[in-house]
């Protein structure tokens, strides 16, 4: 219904219309000017001892734990929709974890057996290791502790080291340290190479936050902190200029890709980061993101198709060039 003193017969003054390249769906995908895409996806994978287990993760619905004769099938078949890469993470039993973290670097421990399991059956994947210690420790904390509780720095890089070259031996393609210790991926890259692992690549948690948003990760790995918080070594998050800093340390000590975790809410990280370096960007769209884009499906209050899709554009817009996410697989269907 026009205005009553409107007339058709007498455009607006309008030199440019942007509205004419939105016109139809086929224009749309002309100009549009970022395109997500099954070879940006990095999948998140928990592994578990035993056989023919596959259980689902509470909180994180649709996200399995996985022993590694299943594990191997669902890698298998996620190749097959296109994805390129796995992030592992271990699922340790209680009775393996101390307080020095020593399962971390056994070269019979469940991640290595399952990286090499995995590079046999599907030589083609690409395999990233994570180099922590909080699974394997009993207190939960990414390095080693002290008596008055202190996360002790340089002891921990020198496990951090152990554990990284027992995952390069077993066939890891990529190691990815997540702890956020100072002057690790230095003492890795000096390592690797030392031993011949030249060509083992370092993902680097650069800017990994101290965020809310882990929550169901950590109940996947069973691995909440038992005392504390881990403030004194991620990062606070109202920092920009530090994981800049955090970004620029560790491309100097031989990080090939840097990471920005969690994505969502530091978008504006990503983007900084993003105009900073010329080397790949990576975002962790993590466990919290995912649960909370899951619950409010679940009770049909948004359209779950188009939310992924648009919080995953929004990574890549932000300068993602890779993205780590549970919703990988499902983003693959889509985009068949």
């Amino acid at each position: 219904m026009l205005p009553e003193n409107s007339t058709t017969d007498k455009p607006l003054n309008c030199f440019q219309r942007p509205r004419r390249l939105r016109q139809t769906a086929t224009l749309r995908r002309m100009v549009r000017e970022t395109i997500l895409s099954v070879d940006d996806l990095i999948y998140p994978m928990f592994v578990t001892e035993g056989e023919e287990q596959k259980v689902e993760i509470a909180s994180m619905p649709g996200c399995y734990r996985y022993s590694l004769d299943l594990l191997l099938k669902e890698i298998a078949e996620v190749s097959r929709l296109g994805i390129n890469a796995i992030a592992l993470f271990p699922v340790i039993p209680e009775n393996k974890k101390d307080d020095t973290g020593k399962e971390s670097y056994n070269l019979e421990g469940l991640v290595q057996q399952t990286v090499k399991a995995i590079k046999q059956a599907i030589p083609e994947i690409v395999v990233i290791t994570d180099v922590a210690l909080d699974p394997f420790t009993t207190h939960g904390h990414d390095g080693l502790v002290d008596e008055n509780g202190t996360i002790l720095n340089d002891p921990t890089v020198e496990v951090l080291v152990k554990m990284a070259l027992s995952q390069a031996a077993a066939g890891a393609d990529f190691v990815a340290p997540s702890d956020m210790m100072d002057g690790r991926v230095g003492a890795i890259r000096q390592a690797l190479d030392a031993e011949g692992y030249i060509n083992v690549g370092i993902l680097a948690y650069s800017a990994k936050y101290a965020s809310a948003y882990y929550g169901p990760f950590r109940d996947a790995l069973d691995s909440t902190p038992k005392f504390g918080d881990k403030k004194t070594y991620q990062m606070d998050p109202a920092n920009a200029r530090e994981a800049l800093k955090e970004i620029e340390l560790d491309i100097a000590e031989g990080a090939d890709m840097v990471m920005v975790k969690p994505a969502l809410a530091y978008l504006d990280i990503i983007c900084q980061v993003k105009e900073t370096t010329n080397l790949p960007v990576a975002a962790y769209n993590v466990s919290g993101e995912y649960a909370m884009i899951k619950a409010a499906a679940q009770m049909g209050w948004i359209d779950e198709k188009q939310v992924i899709l648009e919080t995953l554009t929004s990574m890549k817009r932000a300068g993602a060039d890779l993205i780590l996410t549970y919703f990988a697989k499902e983003v693959a269907l889509m985009l068949l």
